[in-house]
C-alpha cells in the first residue's frame, strides 16, 4: 500500500510537470500522510482486537476491575446450589441477590462485592464463602468525537488507553490538530479534563498522559 502512494505521488508529479516543485512537493506529502496514517490505524486495530480476544478466552476478568451497569456477574455461594445466580447490573448500579436483597454493584471490584454480600448473608448463613465473577463486560464503553476516521461509543472487553481509544476510532484524519486532543470524564464532583499530546506520544515523550480511561470518558479530537 505505502509502495503504491508512493508510485502515485510520482505518477501525478510527472503528469503534472506544469506545478509548482513547492505543490508537487505538498501533494506528496499530503498523500504519503494518509497512507502512514491508514496503516498505523490497521496495525493498532489489529494488536488491539488481539488482546481483546485473549481476554474474552477467560471468564474470570481483572480482579481490580470495577463492576459497571449492564455488566453480567456470576454469584455463587459454596455449597449452597441454590444461591447460584447469573445477574445483570442495573442501570442504578445495583443486584438482587437472593437473602442479601438489593445491593449497590457497579463501582466496586468482584471482591469488594463478594465482601458486601458475605455481609449481609451472614445472618442466615455464618460460614458463607462468597465468589462474584464477571463474565461479560458491557458497561466498559468509551466515546471518541470529533476529527477521527470512525467516531462512536466503543464497548470493550479490557481497559484501554487514550491511544487504544484512537486506534478503535480508526486513527486520526489529516486534519486533526493532534497536540490539543482532550479526554473528558464526568464524576460526582464535575467534570475532569484531561489534556493528551498525540504528537508526543507517537514519539514516546510524556507518556504519562496517555491515561487508561474509565467508563463514559469522552475522547474529543479537535
Amino acid at each position: 500500500m505505502h509502495a503504491y502512494a508512493v508510485i502515485c505521488a510520482r505518477g501525478s508529479m510527472q503528469r503534472s510537470s506544469g506545478w509548482q516543485p513547492t505543490t508537487r512537493r505538498l501533494v506528496v506529502e499530503a498523500l504519503l500522510r494518509r497512507v502512514a496514517t491508514r496503516i498505523s490505524a490497521l496495525l493498532g486495530t489489529l494488536l488491539l482486537c488481539c488482546g481483546i480476544a485473549a481476554n474474552a478466552q477467560s471468564p474470570e476478568f481483572d480482579r481490580d476491575y470495577r463492576i459497571s451497569a449492564e455488566d453480567v456477574l456470576e454469584i455463587s455461594v459454596w455449597k449452597e446450589p441454590d444461591l447460584q445466580r447469573e445477574v445483570t447490573v442495573r442501570p442504578d448500579g445495583g443486584i438482587s441477590f437472593p437473602l442479601a436483597g438489593n445491593i449497590l454493584a457497579a463501582g466496586l471490584t468482584p471482591k469488594e462485592l463478594e465482601a458486601s454480600i458475605t455481609k449481609l448473608l451472614v445472618a442466615y448463613i455464618p460460614d458463607a464463602v462468597v465468589s462474584v465473577s464477571v463474565i461479560d463486560i458491557q458497561g466498559l464503553r468509551v466515546y471518541v468525537s470529533g476529527k477521527v476516521q470512525n467516531p462512536g461509543q466503543f464497548v470493550v472487553g479490557r481497559y484501554v488507553d487514550v491511544l487504544q481509544a484512537i486506534t478503535l476510532a480508526g486513527g486520526l484524519t489529516p486534519f486533526a490538530d493532534e497536540k490539543n486532543i482532550q479526554v473528558i470524564r464526568h464524576t460526582p464532583n464535575g467534570d475532569q479534563v484531561f489534556k493528551f499530546n498525540y504528537a508526543q506520544v507517537k514519539k514516546g515523550k510524556k507518556l504519562q498522559q496517555n491515561i487508561v480511561l474509565q467508563t463514559d470518558d469522552i475522547v474529543v479530537v479537535p
